[in-house]
């Protein structure tokens, strides 16, 4: 394996991560165009955002396994395959349920292909730490699709475009990368050797290891704290009319700047601190955002919930990788698979609270952000405890050798 092939594949896999987040991440500016078109609650609107992640989540747990059972590749292309044809399909129709159709199987789609994207990263990885790094800088440019995303879809709607066209946008890249994963060479990675191995069977089976369900948990706690900002926080300061209202209008894109500009940071910054440290930190002040933003109002959070992507960026690459890790390279889709289902059902479970709760006390959205801050808060809990107690370290060290390329 040259070099050379190795960098292909590390960019087929940043540009995978890049052009599913131009669609999952642009729902906050897509939910406000849905409500105002088709009368619809904040419960019912939510509803394209936490359809795909259960979407998602289920297709995570349920066929994970394929990546360890048929390869890398075969699986790659599959999930891209289906996620081409469902982009294009947005074209053709103009309901709400329409497209919350099409956006549940791209949510089975990003599963099936994300899934064994990640198990790539461990065969392509000599150690814990530069996975780490690798994950971190996939979730960076995860980060940068987030940023665009939403970007093309402001500049459609303001050219007086329809947003389901950042679909065939996406669907065009897709096809590139199609091209691209069928050319490629991927380095040789042991496959299961038994149907149980490479199976849902084993998937359920790894959901029961207390590193798997550990890493799970933190994921699902940062991703329904993190899914506040991306899906409620343009509802939450639509009353604004304060001084800063530029701010407001470009709260959400600050935070995938941030977000972004962080990951690349955190590349840099856990190859010389220790990751349990800097994951304890960051979580602590995501926490301190959320509360003094709930206590101030909006004034002060239209400044602290953005920059919240700053602080969140490299927990949950970090939280993925470590508990990948924690497997052997035959396990990795599997397990990938499991952390994506926490991943996903936190993103849908908060913002689908969120909503819920926001709906019960009127429509103000201030109460979601409430539940949010819950989640913000056990989330540093669980960091804390992880920096003072290390209690995966020591295993760690000793997967070290079971990722050398």
């Amino acid at each position: 394996m040259t070099n050379n092939n190795l960098r292909t594949l590390r960019w087929l896999t940043y540009m995978m991560f890049l052009m599913f987040a131009m669609t999952t991440d642009a729902v906050g500016v897509i939910i406000p165009e849905l409500m105002a078109k088709f009368d619809l609650s904040m419960t019912q609107a939510g509803m394209i955002h936490y359809g795909p992640m259960l979407a998602i989540a289920l297709a995570g747990l349920g066929l994970g396994f394929l990546a360890d059972r048929f390869g890398r590749k075969l699986t790659v292309m599959l999930g891209l395959g289906l996620f081409a044809l469902v982009s294009y399909a947005f074209i053709w129709g103009d309901d709400f349920y329409y497209f919350l159709s099409l956006m549940m199987v791209s949510g089975v789609a990003i599963g099936v292909f994300k899934t064994a994207a990640l198990a790539l990263i461990g065969d392509i990885s000599r150690s814990t730490k530069e996975h780490t790094t690798t994950v971190n800088g996939v979730e960076a440019f995860f980060g940068v699709g987030a940023i665009i995303g939403p970007l093309i879809v402001t500049t459609l709607l303001a050219a007086g475009i329809d947003w389901k066209w950042l679909y065939f946008i996406a669907g065009n890249l897709c096809i590139c990368l199609i091209l691209l994963a069928s050319r490629v060479q991927y380095p040789h990675a042991k496959l299961s050797e038994t149907k149980e191995q490479g199976s849902f069977i084993q998937t359920l089976a790894l959901a029961r290891n207390p590193y798997a369900f550990s890493f799970s948990v933190g994921a699902f706690l940062y991703v329904a704290t993190e899914s506040a900002i991306y899906v409620w926080m343009p509802t939450y300061l639509l009353g604004y009319d304060g001084s800063f209202l530029l701010l407001a209008t470009y709260a959400l894109t600050l935070f995938f700047v941030l977000r972004a500009l962080g990951r690349f940071l955190g590349m840099w910054l856990l190859e010389r601190v220790s990751w349990s440290m800097v994951m304890m930190l960051c979580s602590g002040l995501i926490a301190l955002c959320f509360v003094t933003s709930i206590v101030v109002g909006k004034s002060i959070a239209l400044v602290l919930l953005p920059l919240t992507g700053l602080f969140m960026s490299v927990i949950y690459p970090t939280l993925n990788s470590k508990g990948i890790s924690c497997f052997r390279k035959n396990q990795h889709g599997s397990v990938a698979g499991v952390i994506l289902f926490f991943t996903a059902a936190g993103a849908a479970a908060g913002p689908l609270t969120m909503g819920v709760v926001s709906d019960a006390f009127g429509g103000d959205a201030v109460y979601g952000f409430m539940v949010a801050t819950v989640f913000a808060v056990l989330l540093f809990l669980g960091l804390l405890y992880n920096w003072l107690k290390a209690p995966v370290d020591e295993h760690l060290r000793a997967m070290d050798s079971e990722l050398d390329v």
